[in-house]
C-alpha cells in the first residue's frame, strides 16, 4: 500500500495477530477477532533448511492458531516477538570450529567452538552425523542435543580436515 492511498483516508492493513509476553513471561496471542490465547508456543516448520519461513503458533493442546508462511510479511514488532518466542524454545548451537577429536572411530569425543561457547560432544556412532544438504550437517551428541553445521565452507581448514576423516 502506498502513502497516497493512506493519505486519502484508507487504513493500513490490520496485523492478523499480536504476540506478546504477559507480566509473568508467558506468551499470549491476541487475534483480530478479539480472542486471546494463553499460553502459546511458537515453533518453526523448517528450522535448518528455511529458518525464516514456516512459523506456527500453537495453543496448549497443540492446535495451530496462526501460521506465518514468511516472516517478512508481518510487521517489525510481530517479527521480533515471533523470533524471540521461538528463540526461547529452540536450542540448536551452531558449530563454528572443531578444535580436536579424541579419535576417528565412534564412540569419540569432539571438542568444538559453537555460537554459544565451547562444547564437548560425545558421538555414539557415525549415524549421529547427518547430512541435511551438501553444506549443512546435523550432529547429535549422546545426550540428544543437536548441533548444526550450517555451512561447511565457512568452517576453517582444520575443522574441514577433521570432518573429512569421518566420511
Amino acid at each position: 500500500m502506498n502513502q497516497d492511498s493512506l493519505a486519502q483516508g484508507e487504513q493500513a492493513p490490520l496485523v492478523p495477530f499480536e504476540l506478546k509476553q504477559d507480566a509473568f513471561g508467558v506468551w499470549v496471542l491476541e487475534l483480530t477477532d478479539g480472542s486471546v490465547h494463553s499460553p502459546v508456543v511458537v515453533v518453526r516448520a523448517f528450522p535448518v533448511s528455511h529458518p525464516l519461513t514456516g512459523f506456527s503458533v500453537l495453543n496448549r493442546q497443540g492446535h495451530e492458531l496462526v501460521w506465518v508462511d514468511d516472516i517478512q510479511t508481518i510487521g517489525e514488532a510481530q517479527r521480533h516477538a515471533l523470533l524471540h518466542a521461538v528463540g526461547e524454545r529452540e536450542f540448536m548451537p551452531e558449530i563454528e570450529r572443531l578444535e580436536r577429536v579424541s579419535g576417528f572411530i565412534a564412540p569419540c569425543t569432539w571438542f568444538v567452538q559453537t555460537n554459544r561457547g565451547p562444547a564437548r560432544l560425545l558421538l555414539k556412532g557415525e549415524e549421529d552425523i547427518r547430512r541435511m544438504s551438501s553444506q549443512t550437517w546435523l550432529v547429535t551428541d549422546a545426550h540428544g542435543v543437536q548441533y548444526l553445521i550450517r555451512d561447511l565452507n565457512r568452517l576453517d581448514r582444520h575443522s574441514r580436515k577433521l570432518l573429512d576423516r569421518f566420511f
